[in-house]
Formats: structure tokens, sequence, C-alpha cells
């Protein structure tokens, strides 16, 4: 009489060719094509760091303003703003907290505000 031999899983062969597939598509292709060799980069270091115009500046305390003058509230701001643009840009102070900031998010969303950017450090360099 013969033991019961198991048979082999098939899951190792399986995990080697998936692996292999891997390593193939890895080697074979690029996530981007490679930029020109001569092709040279705009560099915006010498940009002046001042916030976009269409801007809503917040300061630390809590203080608002657009295009260099304080304002009162989200609602004078929905008011003087240009409304052919799509979204809304806040422009944070670093010291202003997480919390005030999601408020003021949404007392602009009430105001009607449909899309709303946060204007970053990075994203002024």
């Amino acid at each position: 009489m013969r033991p019961n031999r198991r048979k082999a899983e098939p899951t190792i062969a399986l995990i080697n060719i998936v692996f292999l597939m891997l390593i193939f598509f890895l080697v074979a292709g690029t996530l981007a094509p490679p930029l020109e060799s001569d092709l040279k980069l705009v560099s915006t270091a010498d940009l002046d760091h001042a916030p976009p115009q269409s801007a809503l500046v917040v300061h630390s305390d809590g203080g608002l303003s657009f295009r260099g003058e304080a304002i009162a509230d989200t609602a004078q701001f929905m008011e003087l703003r240009d409304n052919s643009e799509p979204f809304l840009r806040i422009v944070p102070d670093r010291d202003l907290s997480a919390h005030d900031l999601v408020e003021l998010g949404k007392h602009l969303r009430a105001a009607g505000a449909e899309q709303i950017l946060i204007v970053t450090e990075r994203g002024l360099q």
C-alpha cells in the first residue's frame, strides 16, 4: 500500500513567474521619457515671494486681508474677489492653527466657494 503523497502547490511557480515579470517590466519599461540633454528648465528661485493678487491672506491671529487691505470676514472677501476664477486661493500664515484654517474653509464653502486651494511656501517658489 502506498502512502498518500501531497500534490505540490502551484503557488510557488506563480510567485516566481510574477516576480520575473515584475523584474522584466522594471528593466524594459520607463516611467517617463527622459528629458532632452540640451533642455534647461525654468528657474523660479529669483521670483518675488508675494502671494497671488487674487488670494485671501490669513494671518496667524486669524485676521484676513485681500490685495493688501484688511477685510472683516469671508463674506466681504466673496464680494471683492474676481468671480471669473473657478477656485479660491488661501495663503495662510505658518503659525495659523489648523483648526482655524479648517473653520475658514467651512465658512468659505458656506459662502459659495466650490474649490479652495491652499498656497504653500513651495507653491510660491
